[in-house]
């Protein structure tokens, strides 16, 4: 029996998997911002979870850069008390299991490589919009090695002579910083969502043009109903393109709300 779990800004995921093929009903809880308290509720819910039965592995996403190791979260930019804690090694003890840290949009991007949207790709790229921007290359349904993880909602766009950012300019966080509401109350067909399209498209090129992948996977909270629309961002990449000959596929997401579970399976399936 196994636990995974996506520990989010404001909801964490956890469910128990028997076969690391599915999982049972996910529980939701809320995250906490001080560690103790929510380390103590993770604990908790696992052993729930567990019903008496032993934990085999445990794999985890949570945002930021995570140690080398996979036991501590380096940076938690939404979970500033979480920062350089002992999660992983804290959570072993308490569960006599080994646990495994991802970052939290590699973690979901592992589980669309196996289970979802880039089941077949040799190499995939999975990008999330959400409150934040990020994205990870996967190959051969492996994360690609790296010394820091990927931060690619951190890459510079230049627009009126001023640099700003991926993630500065298309997530929900700065859609409500520049119009002061947020972004589900911005009408289906308001011009934001193509202006949107647009800035994501060039960040989306400069990713293809870095990691040439063969496809790639678009998720998260801003690729709703009403949102940015994943046709409108393929036909402004294929306009922009002029190195490749042509762009790779461009799809949405598959896994939903629970792609970090389908990818902490994924994780220990891969023996972590």
């Amino acid at each position: 029996m196994f636990i995974v779990a996506d520990i989010g800004g404001t909801k964490t995921r956890i469910a128990r998997s028997s076969d690391l093929e599915k999982f049972d009903e996910p529980l939701i809880i809320d995250t906490v911002a001080s560690y103790e308290q929510g380390l103590a509720k993770i604990i908790e819910t696992s052993h729930l979870l567990a019903a008496g039965a032993k934990i085999e592995g445990m794999s985890i996403g949570i945002t930021g850069t995570i140690d080398e190791d996979g036991k501590t979260p380096l940076t938690t930019p939404h979970l500033p008390d979480w920062r350089r804690r002992s999660l992983g090694r804290e959570l072993e003890a308490a569960l006599a299991t080994s646990v495994h840290l991802l970052n939290d949009t590699a973690q979901v991007g592992l589980g669309e490589a196996v289970f979802g949207a880039g089941k077949g790709a040799n190499i995939l790229v999975y990008v999330t919009v959400s409150t934040g921007v990020n994205g990870v290359r996967i190959v051969k349904q492996k994360i690609d090695p790296s010394a820091y993880g990927f931060e690619i909602g951190g890459q510079y766009l230049v627009t009126d002579g001023n640099k700003k950012t991926l993630e500065g300019l298309v997530s929900g966080r700065s859609i409500e910083e520049r119009y002061g509401i947020h972004p589900r109350s911005i009408e289906k067909d308001s011009p934001v969502w193509d202006e949107l399209a647009e800035y994501l498209a060039i960040g989306l090129h400069n990713t293809i043009l870095h990691w040439s992948p063969d496809r790639v996977v678009l998720g998260g909270s801003m690729f709703n109903d009403i949102g940015i629309s994943v046709d409108r961002v393929k036909a402004n990449v294929a306009d922009i393109m002029i190195k490749f000959p042509q762009i790779p596929e461009i799809v949405h997401s598959a896994l939903g709300d629970f792609g970090g579970l389908w990818g902490g399976m994924a994780n220990l399936r891969q023996g972590h």
